[in-house]
């Protein structure tokens, strides 16, 4: 039985899967988002790194910078950095809400850019990207999984990808470091917890049923097509990963002077 149970940046599921059995029959799916939820939120319910045992990262979807063309007429994301530097303020970005990744990207961009775009926060991903879609607001700052579609239907623009290299499937798109941005490496990503006291044999067992199932044809086609990576990463090296994640968001939250809603 899968249970959603959303809010507050993701942290009210987190917190609830914290307090579940270790029974076995309990994992949390979370994401990049509960590693900026500790930078952000100073008194949550749980600690991600002691409450919650890391079992998988299942899979890493790297950002891009979408436009809606009709705002943001540019052919390319040189002639989008000029617009957004020769007029500070002017153009805006829509986000899943405060503190999320898009928020994140977002900010982090305007960091090492040195440029100023208004931040218009929504309540989740899915109407903010239609807002871009029809015009409401100029950019977004997206996982590509979900923007996808839309490049292909030529309803938004991809104009950069948040990362080292281009995506098979949009090899029009540049890569940041390709732009002059080396450092500007943003992914959605996704993995699998299990509450603390879980037994090792099932913590085990279910890390090689997640990496047989990621490793299928089927899924694998299904996320290749939406610029998707399956970093094969054992249980201690996602805690690394995760610890890195949650050190660099702080570092950016603190930067940027973010403040939860």
């Amino acid at each position: 039985m899968i249970d959603n149970k959303g809010g507050a940046g993701g942290t009210v599921g987190a917190t609830l899967a914290s307090r579940a059995a270790p029974d076995g029959y309990n994992f949390f799916m979370g994401a990049v988002h509960h590693t900026i939820a500790p930078s952000i939120y100073p008194r949550l319910d749980y600690d991600l790194q002691k409450d919650l045992v890391p079992i998988s990262l299942v899979a890493r979807v790297p950002q891009v910078i979408v436009v809606n063309p009709t705002r943001i007429p540019a052919k390319d994301y040189k002639e989008f950095l000029a617009m957004v530097k020769s007029s500070p303020g002017k153009y805006n970005y829509a986000s899943a809400g405060n503190g999320t990744s898009h928020h994140l990207a977002g900010e982090l961009f305007k960091l090492q850019t040195r440029t100023f775009i208004t931040h218009i926060p929504y309540r989740g991903a899915g109407p903010a990207l239609q807002d871009l879609i029809t015009g409401s607001a100029d950019l977004m700052f997206d996982g590509l999984g979900s923007s996808a579609a839309h490049i292909k239907g030529g309803r938004i623009k991809g104009l950069l990808v948040a990362g080292n290299k281009r995506v098979a499937a949009f090899p029009d798109i540049p890569a940041a470091s390709e732009l002059g941005l080396p450092d500007y490496t943003v992914t959605t990503w996704y993995g699998v917890w299990a509450p603390k006291g879980t037994p090792p044999e099932i913590q085990a067992r279910m890390a090689e049923e997640i990496r047989k199932a990621i490793q299928s044809e089927r899924l694998k086609t299904v996320w290749a097509n939406q610029g998707a990576e399956f970093p094969n990463l054992s249980q201690p090296q996602f805690a690394s990963f995760i610890d890195a994640e949650i050190k660099r968001w702080a570092q950016v939250v603190k930067a940027s002077n973010v403040k939860a809603d």
